[in-house]
């Protein structure tokens, strides 16, 4: 598994989110991309939604599973990654990219309660211990 960026925090076991003050972005890590194999449609959710922590902002579908992706933090989207409706395998190929060309999923903005929901997330280095735990079970 390549690195993770420190200002990443995680939702076991799957979900990222990076902050910058006041807005964010969401996307899932590439531990879930690995998991969920070759990414063949993506459901991305509307600018303008408020969506709660932990509820489904979007959605993937893989040669493997179809799976909800849940928010770790309460946030409003503000844009969505639209190449990903042309394009889902982005997400396989640099899923935690939050650049224009990246697997992102939606840019968001949060507020004070989302700040306290981001500080309680896994940071990037509980996150890698928690993958490796995983991969030692299978």
């Amino acid at each position: 598994m390549a690195s993770i960026a420190r200002s990443l925090r995680a939702l076991r076991p799957a979900t990222f989110a990076k902050t910058v003050p006041m807005t964010g972005v969401i996307g899932i890590s590439e531990y879930a991309a690995e998991a969920l194999g070759d990414v063949v449609y993506v459901e991305l959710p509307e600018a303008g939604d408020w969506v709660a922590a932990g509820d489904a902002i979007g959605a993937v579908e893989s040669v493997k599973s179809a799976s909800d992706i849940n928010t770790p933090v309460k946030c409003k989207v503000v844009a969505t990654n639209g190449s990903l409706e042309e394009k889902p395998s982005i997400i396989n190929q640099v899923p935690e990219d939050d650049s224009a060309g990246g697997g992102w999923l939606a840019k968001v903005e949060v507020d004070e309660t989302s700040i306290e929901e981001f500080n309680q997330l896994l940071t990037a280095d509980e996150y890698i211990q928690f993958t490796k735990e995983v991969q030692e079970e299978e």
